[in-house]
């Protein structure tokens, strides 16, 4: 099998698994993510198909929606890449991303794992949290989740750890200070960082413009 029909068909089984996915969270965003990765993928020295296949993959069964276990879609990844005979060490390396992809994973002070191909395809699923998408994303969860927008009385927690972050049902608003707005200093390439600093400040003029509507002021 070449690496192109190894990535159809991931692509195939990725848009069957998440047909009815929460929309920040769908086939669209495996999508954007997987194209954000091929574009920062041109300028690193990495395996090109686990680059692919992490990107693909790397929200198989967020644990978001799976009662927090994290280890779902670490799983159905690795029986996946089996049926298609993808190599034992691509395979570990693509179930390596996907254990530690996440935001929250960075919050562990355990967490070891580290490789190109992680830093390319977490920038690229960063990238899709920052700009006008990811602005979208997060209020579709926030109301996902029937969560406020707003609460001037409830601050954001600067310094949680990874349950705690978890667990959070803070207003959406919050969300934009205890993740959105750090990513841009947590970017791992050149080109991630570029593209993360337009999409970053688009971040701050949306608030700007909320707090000015919601105090009546524009």
């Amino acid at each position: 099998m070449t690496h192109q029909e190894t990535i159809n068909n991931t692509i195939d089984f990725v848009k069957k698994e998440l047909k009815n996915a929460e929309g920040g969270h769908d086939w669209f965003h495996i999508e954007r993510v997987y194209k954000n990765a091929l574009l920062i993928s041109k300028k690193e020295n990495v395996d090109a198909l686990v680059v692919a296949l992490g990107a693909l993959l790397h929200d198989i069964a967020d644990s978001k929606f799976h009662n927090g276990d994290e280890t779902i879609g670490p799983k159905k990844a690795r029986e996946f890449l089996l049926k298609q005979n993808v190599d034992s060490e691509r395979m570990e390396h693509v179930v390596q991303i996907i254990e530690n992809i996440s935001y929250s994973s960075e919050l562990n002070p355990n967490k070891s794992f580290k490789s190109a191909e992680l830093d390319v395809v977490q920038d690229a699923d960063r990238l899709d949290a920052l700009g006008a998408i990811g602005i979208a994303r997060t209020f579709n969860y926030g109301g996902f989740k029937n969560r406020v927008l707003y609460d001037p009385e409830i601050k954001p927690d600067l310094n949680m750890d990874t349950e705690t972050y978890k667990k959070t049902d803070s207003p959406t608003i919050n969300h934009f200070y205890e993740k959105l707005l750090l990513l841009k200093d947590k970017m791992n390439t050149k080109t991630g960082k570029q593209i993360a600093e337009q999409r970053h400040q688009f971040l701050e003029q949306f608030l700007e413009q909320f707090y000015g509507e919601w105090e009546g002021k524009r």
